[in-house]
C-alpha cells in the first residue's frame, strides 16, 4: 500500500474515531454546556485562568494533568508520583470535582494489549490518588489504549508522549 493509501486510512480512522461518542463533550456537543475539550460537564465560563488556584486551567497547566510511563510499564516514576501528589492535594482542597483517569499507550503492539496496558496505567494513578486521601467514589478510570494518541508518529520521542495517564476533571463529585 502506498503512502497516499496509508494517509487516507489514517484520516478515515480519525474521522470514525471522532464520531464514536457524540456526547463526549457533555449535552449539546462541543458548543453545549459541556464546554470545549470534554471537561465532563464543566461550563467553559468556569474554567478560570492559570493564576486562579481553584480553576481547571490551574490544575492542568500549573499542577499538570498527566503522568508518563516507560515502555510496557504501568509503574509510577518518582516524577509521576510527584505530579499525582500535587493533584491529590488540589483535589482534597477542591472537593466539588470528581475525576476520570484516562490510560493511554503508544501505537506499538496490538489493540488488546494496549487497552490492557492503558487500564493498568489508569489504575496505578487511581490507586495512588486514593492512597493520598481522594475518596474512591470520586475517581473513575477508562483505557483508550492506543486509540487516542497525542501524536501519530514512529519515533521513540513521540511514542513517549503517548504513554500516559491523564487526569480529567469532572463537575460534581460522587457521594
Amino acid at each position: 500500500m502506498g503512502h497516499l493509501g496509508k494517509a487516507l486510512l489514517v484520516v478515515a480512522a480519525f474521522g470514525l474515531a471522532a464520531c464514536n461518542n457524540p456526547d463526549r463533550f457533555g449535552a449539546g456537543g462541543a458548543g453545549g454546556p459541556g464546554g470545549p475539550g470534554g471537561m465532563g460537564g464543566i461550563d467553559s465560563s468556569g474554567l478560570g485562568g492559570p493564576n486562579d488556584p481553584q480553576s481547571v486551567a490551574y490544575f492542568q497547566q500549573t499542577l499538570g494533568d498527566r503522568v508518563f510511563f516507560a515502555v510496557d510499564q504501568s509503574t509510577l516514576s518518582d516524577a509521576a508520583r510527584g505530579t499525582l501528589s500535587g493533584q491529590a492535594q488540589w483535589l482534597n482542597s477542591n472537593t466539588q470535582y470528581a475525576i476520570i483517569v484516562e490510560g493511554h499507550a503508544d501505537e506499538q503492539g496490538t489493540r488488546e494489549y494496549n487497552l490492557a496496558l492503558g487500564a493498568r496505567r489508569a489504575s496505578a494513578a487511581q490507586n495512588f490518588l486514593i492512597s493520598q486521601g481522594i475518596a474512591p467514589n470520586r475517581v473513575r478510570t477508562v483505557s483508550y489504549g492506543k486509540e487516542r494518541p497525542v501524536e501519530v508518529c514512529s519515533t521513540e520521542e513521540c511514542y513517549s508522549r503517548n504513554r500516559r495517564a491523564v487526569t480529567v476533571l469532572s463537575a460534581g463529585a460522587g457521594s
